[in-house]
């Protein structure tokens, strides 16, 4: 029961990142994948590296200088429905 053992899901190092950067190229190259896949299902999130990013469908295996981004984190606000925003909208 030592402490190497790793998560299921790689989690971003917050203490290295700047938390807002990441999220935001992660939702940048995440919504640019909708466009050209709006058919294709929801990958698992997206993983940042220096230079590049991409969409993951399956736990990735991460270079010392990546950071994995869930689904969740890139998405945000998982709980509240677009129509929930406004009772005045119809």
């Amino acid at each position: 029961m030592g402490s190497s053992v790793q998560p299921l899901t790689p989690q971003p190092r917050w203490d290295r990142i700047n938390s807002a950067e990441v999220i935001a190229s992660a939702r940048r190259i995440y919504f640019h994948f909708l466009e050209c896949s709006p058919t294709h299902p929801d990958p698992l999130g997206v993983v940042i590296g220096p230079q590049q990013g991409r969409v993951v469908f399956e736990l990735p295996v991460l270079l010392p200088e990546e950071q994995f981004i869930p689904l969740e984190l890139v998405r945000g606000r998982s709980g509240r429905s677009r129509s929930s925003r406004s009772p005045l909208r119809g």
